[in-house]
């Protein structure tokens, strides 16, 4: 089993899936990384061997902000909303949805026990 940035790839899925189990790494991404590699995509990700996959740290280390870094900034950036009080900050706060999805209905559901959200004045 290869282990890239701290975490097992899982080693019976294609080198092109399996890299996407690390966090900020989608399908485009982990396309770009095995075409500067000259690795083959369709190759599953047991048969790595320790060169390669050297190579790979190496690589996603140096170009790219991918797993532990990338979870530091995007809390550092919700913490920033936080504390300059802007409306997203709020909405993160409150635990409400923040890209403007609707409350009346389904925003309780996914994040947890039940908020209340203010009623228009009749």
């Amino acid at each position: 089993m290869a282990r890239v940035l701290g975490i097992d790839l899982p080693s019976n899925k294609r080198l092109e899936i399996a890299l996407t189990y690390l966090y900020g790494i989608g399908r485009k991404l982990s396309n770009q990384v095995i075409a500067k590699l000259t690795l083959d995509p369709n190759m599953r990700a047991s048969r790595l061997t320790e060169e390669d996959v050297a190579r790979l740290n190496a690589l996603l280390q140096s170009q790219y902000i991918v797993e532990g870094d990338l979870r530091r900034q995007v809390q550092n950036n919700i913490k920033r909303l936080i504390s300059i009080h802007c409306y997203r900050g709020m909405r993160h706060r409150l635990g409400l949805p923040v890209r403007g999805q609707r409350t009346r209905t389904n925003a309780r559901t996914r994040k947890g026990k039940r908020k209340t959200v203010a009623n228009k004045k009749k």
